[in-house]
């Protein structure tokens, strides 16, 4: 493998909202860098700036030294890693890198595959939504062997501020597991003090001011209550993600015997929108639902 921390030719594969920021950061640093979507038209701006576009996931694991993938779901992930065109059949003693958020028990399946074949592979799922792939300062959940950690470190900084490796294969999955079900409850929390106080007649954005310095104060009422004040439900992060998060939580905690009806609950509120047809809004648009009968 070529020196990672300026040298090493990257693949980025998936895109999508979060994708297409990460990715930029790595070409701005000099990486020489290959990418691919199943819309390639999301790959335009990059290939703009130098990147180049692949036509399938093994074009891209050809020509790379770490790949990253970044996609939808963990079927896409099984599909993008092991199948006919995938890229542990085609990297060459690659470090892999998946940055979806995805299962456990999927996580480990892909370092045990990996390494017969000959690579290395992390799961690294992210936490910051739009803003911090944008800004760089996303949370990144390390699951794998300290050496593949290592490898990946100096990559994983430009994407992100605050990297922790939290153990063997699996372990960053189940870390964003439980950030997911932190957030399910503070989301339905900053909604319903929000609908609290429009039926109060308050004004959105003074409350925000005044309990977002409290101890009320946090990312999802200062950044996604602030959204919600100004009437913006585009998503930072898809409705119908984040009920595929909260599908893999709440299977996991029921293998282990842990009740979480916080997560339960919110699951349910948010298969309400879905089923209304509003799984492309952002979380945050969860409040119109607090609000439909006022």
């Amino acid at each position: 493998m070529n020196d990672i921390t300026s040298k090493a030719r990257i693949g980025f594969i998936g895109l999508g909202i979060m994708g297409q920021h990460m990715a930029a950061h790595l070409l701005v640093a000099g990486h020489p860098l290959a990418v691919y979507n199943r819309s390639p038209d999301k790959a335009a701006a990059l290939v703009a700036k130098g990147a180049v576009a692949c036509a399938n996931p093994a074009q891209v694991a050809q020509q790379s030294d770490v790949i990253i993938t970044m996609v939808g779901y963990p079927s896409d992930v099984e599909q993008v890693w092991l199948g006919a065109e995938g890229i542990i059949a085609h990297a060459r003693h690659a470090l892999l890198i998946d940055m979806t958020t995805s299962s456990p028990a999927l996580a480990k399946r892909l370092a045990e595959e990996s390494a017969k074949a000959g690579h290395q592979a992390i799961d690294a799922p992210v936490s910051g939504g739009d803003v911090g792939a944008r800004d760089a300062k996303l949370s990144i959940m390390v699951g794998g062997e300290a050496s593949a950690f290592d490898k990946a470190l100096p990559i994983l900084q430009l994407m992100g501020a605050n990297i922790v490796h939290m153990g063997g294969a699996g372990a960053g999955q189940h870390t964003k597991m439980s950030n997911q079900i932190v957030i399910a409850s503070s989301i339905m929390g900053v909604c319903e003090g929000l609908a609290y106080a429009k039926g109060a007649g308050l004004d959105s954005a003074a409350l925000l001011q005044c309990i977002g310095g409290g101890a009320a104060g946090g990312f999802q009422l200062n950044v996604m209550g602030a959204r919600i004040a100004k009437g913006d439900f585009a998503p930072g992060f898809f409705i119908e993600h984040f009920l595929k998060d909260l599908g893999i939580a709440l299977a996991e905690a029921e293998n282990m015997g842990i009740d979480l009806p916080g997560a339960s609950l919110a699951r349910k509120l948010y298969n309400e929108m879905a089923d209304k047809g509003q799984g492309r809004l952002g979380t945050q648009a969860l409040f119109q639902l607090y609000m439909a009968g006022v």
